[in-house]
């Protein structure tokens, strides 16, 4: 149960800008360097067919490479329903937390058309919650990630666009150019989304990692060919999925991996056929749903 719905969660997070820390630094970066937008909407459609592929094999080869204990469980629907009964009827804050849901979700999609970023969406949502006092001024406060990951962000996003601008990404990419040379652009475009990918078991973080590597790796792919768009879009949808690897690879694996259920080596074991899974779907389908959509 704890290695499939870790491993949705490295899905969901890919099929959603919004849905990863640092999807936005994504965004933001291949904008920087490429020239490209990519919306709320455009990264949803190209992540759907793949998402959707994902989220019905991986649980069924998690179930093979980790067959579960206990495989009946009659008395869940009625633990379920009573402690629905002891949390009582919706409560207006909680209605009004739907509401503003619903009404980002909205932004997020349809936003651009009307001149709303997916920023200035967050920052609506934010302030219907104070005005209607489901948060509290203190509960921003206390929030403390939520500040430490923007202190962050506006120091590793300006750091990208100054790697770019003081010569760093086109030195590096000229070198990785290089290294790909008399490829065609398809192969030297997989061989770098490989490399991308499974560099990760040297982070910790795919902040860092995207940080470090996202920005010189789309454009590298572009010197070599491979059409801008879905060169920002496969290295952003690794940049989720590279979590699978290890235990320590992204903000949710530590704490499913602290539950103490998977030992490290089946955890890395099973990150490992995931990845290769996820590099068929997400290389070779996505590829195709993309071809589809006019993206390349």
């Amino acid at each position: 149960f704890y290695t499939t719905v870790f491993q949705c969660d490295m899905i969901c997070s890919a099929m959603f800008m919004t849905a990863m820390a640092a999807n936005p630094m994504c965004v933001s970066i291949a904008a920087e360097i490429l020239g490209i937008n990519i919306s709320w909407g455009g990264w949803f459609l190209a992540a759907l067919v793949p998402g959707l592929v994902s989220l019905v094999l991986i649980p069924l080869i998690v179930l093979k490479t980790n067959p579960p204990e206990i495989k009946n469980t009659p008395e869940a629907s009625e633990i379920s329903s009573a402690h629905l009964q002891q949390m009582g009827p919706l409560k207006q804050g909680e209605k009004i937390m739907i509401g503003v849901f619903f009404l980002l979700l909205g932004l997020w999609i349809f936003g651009s058309s009307i001149g709303i970023d997916a920023t200035a969406a967050a920052f609506v949502g934010f302030s219907v919650l104070l005005i209607t006092e489901v948060l509290s001024w203190e509960d921003v406060k206390n929030e403390k990630g939520a500040w430490d990951t923007l202190v962050w962000f506006s120091a590793l996003v300006m750091m990208a666009s100054f790697l770019n601008s003081l010569g760093f990404i086109p030195w590096f990419s000229e070198l990785m150019a290089r290294s790909v040379a008399g490829f065609s652009w398809i192969v030297a475009f997989m061989v770098l989304a490989v490399i991308f990918f499974y560099s990760h078991y040297l982070f910790a973080s795919a902040t860092a990692h995207v940080s470090a590597m996202y920005g010189a790796f789309i454009a590298v792919m572009v010197r070599a060919g491979a059409p801008a768009m879905i060169s920002a879009l496969l290295l952003g949808f690794i940049s989720n999925l590279f979590g699978c690897l290890t235990h320590y690879g992204a903000g949710p694996a530590p704490v499913f991996f602290g539950g103490g259920y998977v030992s490290q080596s089946k955890w890395w074991v099973t990150g490992f056929i995931i990845s290769l899974v996820d590099m068929v779907i997400w290389g070779g389908l996505g590829m195709l749903w993309w071809k589809v959509l006019g993206l390349w």
